[in-house]
């Protein structure tokens, strides 16, 4: 029998979309902060202090609010588990028979889905209730610490560039730098975020810009009316 290796993206799940959240949103608010402030005709250094404000406060908020959330659905999954540990306990035959009835719908002959379900109980009957009723497996779990590193550090990184882009740069050039640099930066990590996602690298890269661009432009808008008019 041959056999061969098959390439699925389902197990980055938990640690992917919170890192890929995570690094726009540090480039896009960062940049869109300091271009806000830059527009408005402040010196370098107030944008360079916006900026780090930006970054730790961000990065902070993230970290909370995945945690939080994901420690919600974490929640709220060992809650549905116990339950099925309670219906196991009080009433196996049903539980046993619902089991295989969900093979049956399927497509599963009768008697094979009750085999199954009887060899699936045997080996673990909360792992097979899990999957088949709640549509839970390991690598589908929620990990709120996992959850909340990944987005903190990849904001970190993402806030980061922009910062770099305004002490880098000029103080007549930086808002075109920051601008440029923001969206190359975007299209990379759009690219890098639906690769991992085993996506299409084209329709991720041009979301992610197009909303970065978006940001950009309106909070740079807006930084230009305000300090004009303060």
């Amino acid at each position: 029998m041959v056999r061969h290796r098959e390439t699925h993206f389902t197990h980055r799940l938990g640690w992917l979309r919170a890192a890929v959240l995570g690094a726009n949103d540090g480039i896009i608010s960062t940049a869109s902060l300091v271009a806000g402030v830059s527009a408005s005709g402040v010196p370098k250094s107030a944008v360079l202090i916006a900026g780090i404000a930006g970054l730790v406060a961000g990065s902070m908020s993230m970290a909370a609010g995945e945690y939080v959330s994901v420690s919600s659905q974490s929640d709220s999954e060992n809650a549905d588990l116990e339950r099925e540990r309670s219906e196991l306990e009080r009433q196996p035959e049903y539980e046993l028979q619902e089991l295989a009835d969900r093979f049956i719908v399927r497509g599963v002959a009768p008697d094979t889905a009750v085999l199954v379900a009887k060899q699936m109980t045997k080996h673990d009957a909360l792992a097979a209730h899990a999957q088949e009723e709640l549509g839970m497996a390991n690598f589908t779990k929620a990990r709120p610490f996992q959850a909340a590193s990944a987005s903190a550090f990849s904001f970190i990184v993402g806030a980061t560039a922009p910062l770099l882009a305004v002490l880098l740069s000029p103080k007549s050039a930086t808002l075109w730098i920051v601008g440029v640099s923001t969206i190359v930066l975007l299209g990379i990590l759009g690219a890098m975020g639906a690769s991992l996602g085993g996506a299409g690298i084209t329709k991720g890269t041009a979301r992610t810009v197009i909303w970065g661009m978006t940001a950009l432009a309106v909070t740079a808008l807006v930084g230009r009316v305000f300090g004009t008019v303060v």
